[in-house]
């Protein structure tokens, strides 16, 4: 038996990269899928023709997740056509403007923290509202980043805005245990994906930056879709507050004094 089977999921910035990956892997769990995306409506359109090939239900909203009036008008949208989500994946992000605190413009640095920390609040505070409407049960996960702990010079507005996803995830865990909503964390290294599209792009690239973790590999969307598929399911029920690293051992060699490239 799929292992979401009868379940809806919302996933955030799902038009491409992990977003888009645990979209699909999702419907080919047995879910029905709600893809968001902020600019690209073709990709999101894509997503959402694979997740119907797959054989599940789908719709595709428009939503800056960082504004607390569309992020209400999106819970409101979707559930005129589920009468129930199950499951909140918040994979809508923005990568560093790679500028230096001195060269970096608050507006800029807000625009990160927005997207990355207050639209996450801003889902899971619907989220959290809607199941409790209907007896709790339910699974949160963040996508966040290594650099939920390691950090790097010229990126102090991903840095901090993964960061304290850390705290949120942990403190809303310990709100909602009781109600069995459950809220983890995956914490993606060296995945190839846009948001690493020079890696894609440049195979030498990816060979040096490669060599600096254990497993000598990057990883791939799959693997993170497959880790939110578990942590979205029945078997993932007793873990909580947790940040899952999928990094290849990448962790291990910054605690070895490796360095981490700008």
């Amino acid at each position: 038996m799929a292992k979401l089977s009868g379940k809806t999921a919302l996933v955030t910035g799902a038009e491409s990269g992990i977003g888009q990956g645990i979209a699909i892997e999702f419907a080919l769990n047995g879910a029905n899928v709600i893809i968001t995306y902020l600019q690209d409506e073709i990709a999101a359109q894509q997503t959402l023709a694979k997740v119907e090939a797959i054989g599940s239900k789908g719709i595709i909203v428009k939503v800056d997740v960082g504004d607390e009036q569309q992020a209400s008008a999106m819970f409101r949208e979707v559930l005129g056509h589920f009468p129930q989500i199950d499951i909140l994946v918040n994979s809508a992000g923005l990568r560093s403007v790679d500028k230096y605190i001195h060269e970096m413009s608050f507006a800029e640095y807000e625009k990160t923290v927005r997207v990355n920390l207050f639209g996450t609040f801003l889902c899971c505070q619907n989220f959290v509202k809607h199941r409790l409407q209907h007896g709790g049960n339910g699974r949160i996960i963040n996508i966040t980043s290594v650099h939920e702990e390691v950090v790097s010079p010229g990126k102090i507005d991903y840095c901090s805005s993964k960061a304290a996803l850390r705290g949120l995830c942990r403190a809303l865990a310990m709100e909602v245990a009781d109600k069995k909503i459950t809220v983890n964390n995956i914490a993606p290294g060296m995945i190839l994906t846009p948001m690493n599209q020079q890696a894609v792009n440049d195979l030498e690239y990816r060979k040096q930056l490669e060599q600096r973790i254990p497993a000598k590999t990057s990883g791939t969307v799959q693997d993170v879709a497959k880790l939110a598929v578990f942590l979205s399911s029945d078997d993932a029920a007793y873990i909580t507050g947790t940040t899952q690293f999928i990094d290849g051992g990448l962790m291990l060699s910054r605690a070895k004094g490796a360095k981490w490239s700008k």
